[in-house]
C-alpha cells in the first residue's frame, strides 16, 4: 500500500526506486508505540535480535565516537532489576506504599525483550557535545524500532525517574559521564491502540526568513557576499 500520494518531482523516478520509497515510507508510517504491557511472547530469536540491534550501526555518528551502547536485560536478571526499581522508588519517596513498590517492580517483567539505552557524554572527542551524542543515540534507536517493525514485532520506549537513580546506575555499571536515556521493549503484539494522527509537513517545516535591512548587512537574496 502506498502511504504517500505521488509528489511533484518524483515522476521520473524509476519503478524500482519508487518501490523502495513506498516500502520505507510504509514502514515508517506503520511503526507505532506498543506499550510493554501489550507485548507478549515470543520475542525476537537470537538471529532476529542480532539483525534488529545491528541496524543501530547505520546511525549518524560524528567523529565515529560510538557514544551510545545498549545493555540487554535477560530473564535471569529481571528479578534483580525489579528489586532495583523498588529501591529507586523508595530512594525518591521513602513514604511509598508496599503496593506502589510492587507496581514499580512489576515493570521489570512486562515485555519479552528489554534493554537500556546509554549515552556517554565524554567518550572520544570532548569537543563533540552531549546534544550531538544524544541525536546519534536517537537515530540508532529509531533504526532498531524500524527493523523490529519490519520483522513484525511491537516496540516501545519508556523512561521514568528511576533512570536517574543511583541504584539503577550502579546496577548497569554506568560510568560518571554516562546517562541512562530510556528502556526499549520488544515483543509480539497482543493488542494495539488505533494509530494516532501524524503531524504533516507544514506542522514542523519552516523556512528561514531574512530581512537584509533589519540585519544591517545590506546583502540581497541571490547576491554572492564574496563579490561585495
Amino acid at each position: 500500500m502506498d502511504v504517500f500520494a505521488p509528489m511533484d518531482g518524483l515522476a521520473n523516478v524509476d519503478a524500482g526506486t519508487m518501490d523502495l520509497v513506498n516500502t520505507v515510507a510504509t514502514l515508517m508510517q506503520v511503526r507505532q508505540t506498543i506499550l510493554p504491557k501489550r507485548l507478549m511472547q515470543p520475542g525476537p530469536d537470537p538471529a532476529q535480535l542480532r539483525l534488529i540491534l545491528g541496524a543501530a550501526a547505520s546511525a549518524p555518528d560524528h567523529g565515529q565516537l560510538l557514544p551510545w551502547r545498549f545493555v540487554t536485560v535477560p530473564d535471569a536478571a529481571r528479578a534483580t532489576l525489579a528489586q532495583v526499581f523498588g529501591e529507586a522508588l523508595l530512594e525518591r519517596d521513602p513514604q511509598a506504599t508496599g503496593d506502589q513498590v510492587l507496581q514499580a517492580q512489576e515493570k521489570a517483567y512486562r515485555s519479552p525483550f528489554l534493554m537500556l539505552v546509554v549515552v556517554d557524554a565524554l567518550r572520544g572527542d570532548p569537543e563533540i557535545d552531549l546534544h550531538e551524542r544524544i541525536v546519534s543515540a536517537g537515530c540508532a534507536v529509531q533504526n532498531v524500532l524500524l527493523m523490529a517493525t519490519a520483522l513484525g514485532f511491537g516496540s516501545a520506549l519508556t523512561s521514568g525517574k528511576a533512570l536517574k537513580s543511583t541504584v539503577l546506575c550502579r546496577l548497569f555499571g554506568l560510568g560518571p559521564h554516562e546517562h541512562a536515556l530510556c528502556f526499549l521493549s520488544m515483543g509480539s503484539v497482543q493488542s494495539r491502540k488505533k494509530a494516532r494522527p501524524r503531524p504533516v509537513h507544514d506542522d514542523f517545516v519552516s523556512a528561514l526568513m531574512v530581512d537584509p535591512v533589519a540585519s544591517g548587512s545590506g546583502w540581497q537574496p541571490g547576491e554572492n557576499p564574496a563579490a561585495r
